[in-house]
């Protein structure tokens, strides 16, 4: 049995999607961040930053932080999802998601969606920022099918999530032709629909 400590998140996301994915048997203990959950003792010695998500494999007693290790640890477990002759590749997209696609548009979210009017410089650079990141996906996947080449992997299962918060991001996903159909294709997976209300039942994948 796997283990999600999580909240409703983008990053979140991306470890109910892949559980659904693959099939896995879990249970979700919600980690509270508005009341900054994250950081009590107990949840610290799982996650040394306090961040969620956090798994714990209960079959091997091991808990893995991280959402991009978890992403990798999942799909070695699993088998699926991180093609051995591929994973140069895959790696990239992965990385790029982790290093680059969630922090700058996890900034835009702060700056634009959350805290509006509290700095012009925020709100600009980073508007800038997440609008080059949507062209710079939709280059990518105008040459592919998926960021990794034609087979669906975590690179997706990493970014998508990010993208599903399009509506925050008021720049126009459906302006970005090959992102769009990027996005939709994801969208009609029943383990992306599952994994998005892993905490809301009700709630629903945005559409364009």
């Amino acid at each position: 049995m796997i283990e999600l400590f999580s909240a409703n998140t983008p990053n979140g996301w991306k470890i109910s999607i892949m559980l659904e994915e693959v099939g896995y048997d879990y249970k979700v203990t919600k980690v509270d961040i508005g009341k900054e959950e994250q950081f009590k003792s107990d949840f610290l010695k799982i996650s040394p930053f306090g961040k969620i998500p956090v798994i714990t494999d209960h079959d091997n007693k091991k808990s893995v932080f991280e959402s991009g290790a978890i992403l990798i640890y999942l799909a070695e477990k699993s088998g699926k999802l991180y093609d051995k002759e591929n994973r140069l590749i895959i790696n990239q997209w992965l990385m790029a998601q982790m290093g680059t696609v969630g922090p700058m548009i996890g900034q835009h979210h702060q700056f634009h969606h959350y805290n509006p009017g509290k700095s012009k410089f925020g709100e600009e650079r980073y508007f800038k920022i997440t609008k080059r990141i949507y062209g710079e996906l939709d280059a990518r996947l105008k040459e592919t099918r998926f960021l990794a080449g034609p087979d669906y992997t975590i690179a997706d299962i990493a970014t998508w999530p990010w993208m599903a918060r399009h509506e925050w991001h008021d720049i126009g996903l459906k302006n970005y032709k090959y992102l769009s159909r990027w996005y939709l294709e994801i969208a009609d997976r029943d383990a992306v629909n599952k994994g998005y209300s892993f905490m809301d039942e009700n709630a629903k994948v945005p559409k364009l």
